[in-house]
């Protein structure tokens, strides 16, 4: 739990590299591994809870819930949790397959809508272990894009969602159409780590992968989606050095012949 978390930060040594992971999904790590301390969030910070002790920070507070969310509760959960307490505007969560601290950290999103725009409040762990509340003005938060305001060496603990009260039954219609079309669209059936580039401004990165010819191509084990070109996926026993170099090619060609540089969402870390 949230103790254990700050307790376990405290005893290590100052000179630790340190990583926090969720489920992974936007997660690539190279192939000689990683000379860290690597938490995995998913399974342990997973308390999820209405919060009716703490006033919403807005006028009209009987329209608006709050609900309370730690770091490795998946947001899928947080999004079928707010509809069974009738709160509305959380739906799209259901479409992003990764926990809340991920979702934070990256200002996750889709179909419009993206994770720090129903966030109040949140909780972060410093590097030695101290528990903070932070406000959305402490961060600069964009697309796909979060930091804070100044320097600090923290990460995502819990975070406050606040929620519209309405209709949890029609929320629940909408999530199942939402995942029926990621189905419809994404490769699901293939291990991948997510949508790979960000969308340009007005435009899209899959369209312009496709316009360059690129869907469907192969570095050994690796190819680019044939279903949709802003994943690519793992044909069977690609290493990380050929996912990675698919993308760096992808990356080069869509800027040599469009002009527009992509910007990487997938994360990588660790040694080559």
């Amino acid at each position: 739990d949230l103790d254990d978390l700050c307790v376990f930060l405290g005893s290590l040594p100052a000179s630790e590299p340190v990583y926090f992971v969720g489920l992974g999904s936007n997660l690539l790590v190279r192939d000689g591994g990683l000379a860290a301390t690597v938490l995995l969030m998913h399974g342990s910070l997973k308390a999820m809870r209405m919060d009716e002790r703490r006033r919403v920070p807005r006028e009209g507070d009987s329209k608006f819930g709050l609900l309370y969310a730690e770091a490795g509760v998946a947001t899928p959960k947080v999004a079928r949790f707010a509809a069974t307490h009738d709160l509305i505007g959380a739906e799209f969560l259901v479409g992003i397959p990764g926990t809340v601290g991920g979702a934070l950290a990256m200002n996750a999103g889709c179909y419009g809508q993206e994770t720090w725009g129903c966030v109040t409040q949140v909780t972060t762990v410093t590097r030695s272990g101290e528990l903070r509340k932070r406000s959305r003005r402490d961060f600069n938060v964009g697309y796909r894009h979060v930091v804070p305001t100044e320097p600090r060496d923290e990460w995502f603990a819990a975070a406050w969602f606040l929620l519209s009260r309405g209709d949890g039954k029609a929320g629940r219609v909408q999530m199942k159409d939402l995942l029926q079309r990621r189905i419809a669209s994404q490769p699901l059936q293939l291990p991948n780590a997510g949508s790979v580039f960000r969308n340009p401004p007005g435009d899209y990165a899959a369209r312009l992968i496709e316009g360059c010819g690129l869907k469907g191509m192969r570095i050994g084990g690796a190819q680019v989606s044939e279903k949709h070109a802003n994943f690519i996926v793992n044909r069977g026993g690609a290493t990380a050095a050929e996912l990675e170099n698919l993308i760096d090619t992808v990356e080069r060609t869509v800027a040599e012949r469009t002009g527009v540089q992509l910007q990487r969402e997938v994360r990588i870390i660790g040694d080559k």
